[in-house]
């Protein structure tokens, strides 16, 4: 028994490096592919010749290695899209036989087509949704074998924002006994029976592949995170060919520790199968237990507790890297949005790398994970600017009527065991009013997201919308119960004139918080809240001052690339965020609303230049002296002042209740200017910025640098310009040139700034703002030297090693 434990937990170790495979000997394949941005449809032969193709590393997103172009679509980034060809040479050892074998990707986008040995296994068109195939029957054992994926995206137009093209997530090979757990084929709920007693429920569901029924074990174990066994099950099944074996088993803990922002405690729980003490399969399921409250008057509760509900809303790209993005990349944005009290993600509008669940989970925080952004009908994709010219109309809807259902359940399925995961919404502004659906109520009263005014009948009924919600409704509910459905509705006004509202558990409002009062008391049971809002003050204390409002998700956590506007504009800028994961002035004035900590920032425009938005003061501190200049704070304490080289020239003042932020209108001269944050007439918060003077040197460190460094991994370089007395300059924008040397190659370099078209494939950029990122990706074992270097400028040079 303690062999097999110790085989068991040696196993589940490996395995936890395919958790979202779910079964079997999971491999990940992303190294050594061929990649050819042609339409070859001989490319899927087996001895097809691809000598002269381009090496490629997954996850690969072709879209962002091209260069930008005015010709192409302002709501894709101007970048394009294409048809293109992958191409895997993999041993399969000759020992394999027997075994069933299958291929795993994350994410293809889109319409991912998958030969094996120049048979055609499956196209898949949803570029969001994880998928598998059953290769077994075209493998050639003891031989070599060629997996082909033909990706098209040549409607390249075919959303709001940037998508990538693609490869652009992880892709496994999986080894597994011919009967083995199914795909996504454990669950677990849990149930509180008070706080010193928990009952963890699991559903596993057996695949037998075999000809034969067998008679099973199926064992389950948790361990918390001391790898202590605290519960143990087991129980028999008698499991015929096919993968409608079913278990159910119940188990109990003692004193859970219970998942929560705060304190994300994860148990694992590992599920074996065993024919006849033999060893047949097993995986391990992060656990975490908590339970969810939603109440009409009290809003949502974690775990019993109430709070509100801080979220953003996250697209998936990451600047430069395209969609291709590494969870040391999200590591790092996460921990950075939680530093400003960030407590949920919205994956608007679409499910997600799984990498991304699985630091929410690690990290602390909930989860509305998103299907889908349009449904039966196309919504306009702007070309020419955002609502600018005339929009192009290609998009999922055309597979909607066939995938739709199946592309729901397999994310619900894929995604039901990640605690983090609190709500599941069905679609994001379907009920966009004119676009594409219309209500002769928008004759009688206006609505705040309108493209066309009034009432068009020649558009799609508005009342389609209600029969479609509950036939998805119902698939997440078979699914998963545990968790509400819920939806972001654009036009609640036309909305509740249908069932559309009335499908869902929960109801989602997009910018439309002046109608909070008005329907919560027309609609008293309705749970809702702010599933899309601005960054304005007033729109937060909407959710403040009305306890039946559970939170709000702003648009949005972090600058993505698309949704831009005319060219040059790559992006948006709406973030907490900017594209290389630095905090914007806007990200601390929502620290100032949003975090318990105190605080206080200091930026500063000139007056001159009229109306300025009061949440993006920058941080600067250089202009001309005797200039009038507007310094803003955005702090959470009771009271604050400004000084000028340690002389007190703004009076004492508090948060601006109309505003969120206090203003002193000042005249410039030259030194260090600091807002003093005070709590009881105590000092409790300092910020400072001070007049720097020319660029003079590059200085560059590691983000996170004390962590070890492996083979593989995604190291991030934080680079900025300083002054001669080494402080900021923010104004900067030098061009800096990054050379590697040792086991490493560069990624990208990214400054952030939306309106640079330039060549991002090179190892040149230009700061933005003084600063940027460079990641590096690590090849190998060995020490490895980064310099950063600029005309005129001294150099810096970061070394680590990589084990």
């Amino acid at each position: 028994m303690k062999l097999f434990l110790f085989f068991l937990i040696l196993v589940i170790d490996v395995s936890l490096l395919g958790a979202q495979v779910s079964f079997g000997e999971p491999e990940k394949i992303n190294a050594h592919w061929f990649f050819s941005k042609e339409d070859l449809q001989e490319a899927s032969l087996k001895d097809f010749d691809d000598a002269n193709w381009q090496r490629v590393d997954l996850p690969h997103d072709w879209s962002i290695e091209e260069p930008y172009s005015p010709t192409l679509a302002s709501a894709t980034g101007y970048l394009p899209g294409g048809i293109g060809w992958y191409r895997k040479h993999i041993n399969i050892p000759k020992h394999k036989k027997g075994q069933k074998v299958y291929v795993y990707f994350e994410g293809i986008y889109r319409n991912g087509s998958v030969f094996i040995n120049g048979h055609f296994v499956g196209m898949r068109p949803n570029g969001y949704i994880s998928y598998m195939y059953d290769i077994t029957p075209w493998i050639d054992f003891g031989e070599e074998n060629v997996i082909a994926v033909k990706v098209d995206h040549s409607k390249f137009i075919d959303s709001r924002w940037y998508t990538g093209s693609g490869i652009y997530r992880d892709v496994y090979l999986i080894y597994a006994n011919p009967v083995h757990i199914a795909q996504w084929g454990v669950y677990y709920y849990t149930q509180m029976k008070n706080k010193n007693r928990a009952v963890v429920e699991v559903e596993t569901r057996v695949h037998n592949t075999s000809l034969q029924e067998k008679n099973l074990t199926v064992k389950q174990d948790i361990f918390d995170k001391e790898g202590r066994l605290v519960a143990s099950t087991s129980s028999m099944i008698k499991a015929v060919p096919g993968d409608s074996n079913l278990v159910r088993q119940k188990l109990r803990l003692v004193k859970p520790q219970l998942w929560s922002l705060e304190k994300p405690y994860l148990y694992d729980l590992k599920t074996s199968i065993l024919d006849d003490g033999q060893f047949l399969d097993q995986t391990t399921t992060r656990l975490g237990i908590r339970t969810l409250g939603f109440d009409p008057d009290k809003g949502f509760s974690l775990n019993g507790k109430n709070f509100k509900v801080k979220g953003v809303c996250l697209h998936h790209d990451a600047g430069t890297l395209g969609s291709a993005v590494p969870k040391e990349v999200w590591k790092r944005r996460l921990i950075t949005l939680k530093s400003l009290g960030v407590n949920a993600i919205r994956t608007s509008h679409n499910p997600q790398a799984s990498v991304l669940y699985d630091l929410c989970d690690e990290l602390g925080f909930l989860v509305l994970n998103e299907a889908f952004d349009e449904w039966e009908f196309p919504k306009k994709k702007w070309v020419e600017g955002w609502n600018v010219g005339t929009p192009a109309f290609q998009g999922a809807y055309e597979f909607f009527e066939e995938w739709g259902e199946i592309d729901l359940r397999d994310m619900v399925l894929r995604d039901r065991n990640h605690p983090s995961v609190f709500m599941w919404s069905i679609g994001n502004e379907v009920d966009y009013p004119n676009d594409p659906y219309s209500h002769p109520i928008l004759d009688k009263e206006g609505i705040q997201q309108q493209h066309t005014k009034g009432y068009q009948p020649s558009q799609p009924s508005a009342e389609r919308l209600g029969g479609i919600a509950k036939r998805l409704a119902a698939v997440v509910r078979e699914f998963d119960a545990s968790r509400p459905v819920t939806a972001a509705l654009a036009g609640a006004v036309m909305s509740n004139e249908t069932e559309y509202p009335g499908a869902l558990d929960v109801v989602g409002y997009n910018y439309t918080e002046r109608r909070y009062a008005q329907d919560h008391k027309t609609y008293p049971y309705r749970i809702f809240y702010g599933s899309e809002n601005g960054h304005s003050y007033k729109a937060w204390k909407a959710v403040t001052d009305n306890e039946y409002i559970f939170g709000q998700f702003l648009w949005t956590g972090i600058n993505y690339l698309g949704e831009a506007g005319r060219w040059p504009s790559r992006g948006s800028n709406s973030g907490l965020l900017d594209m290389a994961g630095f905090i914007k002035p806007r990200g601390f004035f929502r620290k100032s609303l949003w975090s318990d900590e105190p605080m206080i920032y200091v930026g500063t425009y000139p007056v001159s230049k009229g109306r300025r938005s009061l949440i993006d003061a920058p941080k600067v501190w250089n202009f001309q002296e005797g200039d009038s200049v507007r310094v803003i704070a955005y702090t959470n304490c009771e009271a604050a002042q400004l000084y000028l080289n340690s002389e007190l020239i703004g009076s004492e003042k508090s948060r601006n209740e109309e505003t969120g932020v206090i203003i002193w209108d000042v005249v410039y001269h030259p030194g260090i200017l600091e807002a003093r944050g005070f709590n009881e007439q105590r000092l409790v918060a300092l910020d400072r910025i001070e007049t720097s003077g020319r660029p003079f040197a590059i200085e560059a460190h590691r983000w996170n640098d004390n962590s070890a460094v492996k083979a593989g991994d995604v190291v991030q370089i934080e680079i900025r310009i300083i002054d001669e007395k080494g402080r900021y300059v923010f104004l900067s924008d030098n061009e800096v040139t990054c050379m590697v040397h040792g086991p490493a190659k560069l990624l990208g370099l990214e400054a952030s700034n939306t309106s640079d078209m330039g060549n991002y494939n090179d190892n040149k950029q230009r700061v933005y703002q003084g600063r940027m990122i460079a990641y590096i990706k690590t090849e190998g074992k060995g020490n490895v030297e980064l310099s950063f270097s600029s005309p005129w400028l001294e150099k810096d040079i970061v070394t680590f090693e990589v084990e």
